[in-house]
């Protein structure tokens, strides 16, 4: 991210210090600093949290399979992704390097990001997310998309030089070779 980005998006007066002194929803509701600005979102709903966990289970049990005990698989914690731009996000799923025993955690050990679209999830949001993991130079991105009555469809994208470069898609109960640190392949008839 540059300078620039401020001038379109002018900072709201959150810090990232502000948002983890605040106290999260008992509710499950997810609360994220966006651009210095506190969001709340409502709790996952049954399909979001059905295709949440199958990922998880698919994402421990590759990185098992690979010896990688050095990855750890977690749901739903604070990514401090930008004290400049204020931002810090709660992806679905977090695959993360260093250990477990963080409160959040900095986006330099965040080896892959997944997160799964709720309809609720403004353009403006995806956008904002997907630029933000970019720029905080996370490898690894999953976006999932669960439309209602239609299959669920699955992104996967890897890190260049100016952003994410989608490497698969899928749908219609596909299976794809995801990118990630490890090998992994995701059925997207499993996430319904």
């Amino acid at each position: 991210m540059s300078a620039e980005v401020s001038m379109i998006h002018p900072l709201g007066p959150k810090t990232v210090e502000d948002w983890l002194a605040e106290e999260q929803p008992v509710d499950g509701s997810r609360l994220e600093l966006i651009w210095g600005y506190l969001h709340m979102t409502p709790p996952p709903g049954g399909p979001h949290q059905f295709a949440s966990l199958e990922l998880a289970i698919v994402l421990r049990d590759a990185l098992r399979t690979a010896g990688r005990s050095d990855l750890c698989v977690l749901p739903a914690v604070g990514v401090r992704i930008s004290t400049p731009f204020r931002i810090g996000v709660i992806p679905d799923i977090a695959v993360v390097t260093g250990g477990i025993n963080h409160k959040t955690f900095a986006a330099d050990v965040v080896a892959l990001a997944v997160e799964i679209w709720s309809p609720g999830n403004t353009r403006a949001e995806r956008d904002t997310k997907i630029a933000a993991y970019a720029s905080a130079r996370v490898p690894y991105l999953w976006v999932i998309e669960l439309p209602e009555g239609k299959p669920a469809r699955f992104w996967g994208y890897t890190l260049g030089e100016s952003g994410y470069r989608q490497e698969v898609f899928a749908t219609d109960g596909e299976s794809v070779k995801a990118p990630g640190p490890v090998p992994v392949v995701v059925d997207t008839a499993q996430l319904r």
